[in-house]
C-alpha cells in the first residue's frame, strides 16, 4: 500500500494463501532458510489490538490516532507541494526560475515520500498485525525516483561547468552509480535503521568464496533466461513494430564498452538487487505469500525500467513500453525465484550480471560487424 495511512487490517494468518509455501505447497525450493513469515509477537498482540476498519485515523487524510502525526502532515503537504512546484516549472520552459523551482520541487517531493514512508512504517510497527512492518515498497521506490533526479542534477551541474561530457558512456555510468547508492541509501534509512529488515534478514551476505559460488551458480541461468526473453521479445514485436533502444547502447570504443559493461554488470545488477530483490522481494513474500510476493516485486521491476520510456509520438512511446515491460517479465521473475530458491542476494546479482552482460556484448559484437570497414 503506497498511501501514508496504515493498510487495513489483514485476514487471519490461517487462511489459505497467507504464509510462503514451495511451488508445490508454495514455499521455496531446496529447503534453503529463506523468507520466513514473522508472526506478530505474542506480547506485541497483548499490548496492541487490531484497529477497526471505522477508527479514527484509518482513513488517508485525517491525523486522529496516529502514532506520528508529524511525519504524516509533512509527507503529504510536502509532496503535493513539490508536484506542483515541478508541474510549474515543467510548463514553464528551460529558463533558469524554472530550473530553480524544478530543483526545489524535488527536494519537496523527495523530503515528502521519504516522510510519508517513515509515516507508513511507524503505522505498522505500532497496530502489529502485519508479518513485515516496514514502509512500503512501492514507497520507497516512489521516493528513490525524485532523490535520484535531485542527486543527478547537483553532481551534473559542476560536471557540466568544467566540460565533462554526460551524454556518452560516463554518463550513463555516472546516472547508474547515483541510482544505486539511492536504492542503497534509502533501504538503509528507511527500513534496516528502523529495524523493519536487516540485511541478514534481505539475504545480502559477505562478498566471499561462498558468495562467488552462488554468483556462478545464477550466471549459468543467464543462457535460457535470455532465449525466453527473446521469444517473448519477438511476439511482442511482431503485435508492436517498434524499435526498442538499449538504456546502454554499443559503443564502438574500447573505453566507452568497458564504461557499459561496469554500468551494466557491476553497479545496475547490485543496486536493483538490494531494492527489487532484497527488500521488495522479502517484504512482500512476507506479506502475500511466496508466488504473489515473487510476481509482484517481478512486475514492479519490470515496471521500473519502462518510467522513462519516449517515443516519436504517442503510438509509439506506448508500443516502446508494452515491449520493454513484457520482455522484462521473465528476467525478472527468474531473479525473484532464483533469489528465494537459494536464499541469497548473490544468487541473483549473479544472474542479473551475466544476463546483462551477454546482451552487451551481443550488442557490440554486432554494431561492429555491420560499421564500415
Amino acid at each position: 500500500m503506497s498511501s501514508f495511512d496504515p493498510p487495513p487490517d489483514p485476514p487471519s494468518r490461517g487462511a489459505a494463501g497467507d504464509s510462503p509455501l514451495d511451488p508445490e505447497s508454495d514455499a521455496p525450493l531446496g529447503g534453503a532458510p529463506v523468507l520466513t513469515p514473522i508472526a506478530p509477537d505474542a506480547s506485541d498482540a497483548a499490548s496492541v489490538s487490531p484497529a477497526p476498519a471505522s477508527r479514527p485515523g484509518a482513513s488517508i487524510f485525517t491525523i486522529e490516532g496516529r502514532s506520528a502525526p508529524g511525519l504524516f502532515v509533512v509527507g503529504w503537504l510536502a509532496t503535493l507541494i513539490g508536484l506542483a512546484c515541478i508541474f510549474v516549472a515543467v510548463l514553464s520552459g528551460g529558463s533558469i526560475p524554472s530550473i530553480v523551482l524544478l530543483v526545489v520541487g524535488l527536494i519537496l517531493v523527495s523530503v515528502g515520500l521519504i516522510a510519508g514512508a517513515g509515516s507508513q512504517g511507524i503505522e505498522r510497527r505500532v497496530r502489529a498485525v502485519l508479518p513485515y512492518r516496514g514502509p512500503s515498497p512501492l514507497l520507497v521506490f516512489a521516493a528513490a525516483i525524485p532523490v535520484s533526479l535531485l542527486v543527478g542534477v547537483v553532481v551534473s551541474i559542476p560536471l557540466d561547468l568544467l566540460g565533462v561530457p554526460l551524454d556518452g558512456p560516463f554518463g550513463a555510468l555516472l546516472s547508474v552509480t547515483i541510482q544505486a547508492l539511492v536504492y542503497v541509501a534509502l533501504v538503509r534509512l528507511l527500513v534496516v535503521d528502523t529495524g523493519a529488515l536487516d540485511w541478514r534478514a534481505m539475504r545480502v551476505g559477505p562478498l566471499n568464496v561462498q558468495a562467488l559460488i552462488e554468483m556462478g551458480g545464477g550466471a549459468l541461468w543467464a543462457i535460457p533466461v535470455i532465449g525466453v526473453t527473446a521469444i517473448v521479445s519477438g511476439v511482442l514485436l511482431r503485435a508492436f513494430p517498434v524499435t526498442p533502444v538499449s538504456p546502454l547502447p554499443p559503443t564502438g570504443d574500447p573505453l566507452g564498452f568497458a564504461l557499459s559493461l561496469l554500468a551494466g554488470v557491476i553497479v545496475a545488477p547490485f543496486g536493483e538487487e538490494i531494492l527489487f530483490r532484497a527488500f521488495a522481494t522479502t517484504a512482500w513474500v512476507r506479506g502475500m505469500g511466496y508466488r504473489r510476493g515473487l510476481l509482484t516485486a517481478a512486475l514492479i521491476f519490470a515496471f521500473a525500467h519502462v518510467l522513462t520510456v519516449s517515443g516519436s509520438n504517442a503510438g509509439d512511446a506506448f508500443g516502446l513500453a508494452v515491449v520493454g515491460f513484457g520482455s522484462r517479465i521473465p528476467v525478472a521473475i527468474a531473479l525473484g525465484w532464483i533469489f528465494l530458491r537459494r536464499g541469497t542476494i548473490w544468487a541473483s546479482f549473479g544472474l542479473h550480471a551475466a544476463f546483462n552482460g551477454i546482451l552487451l556484448i551481443l550488442a557490440e559484437v554486432a554494431s561492429q560487424s555491420l560499421s564500415p570497414g
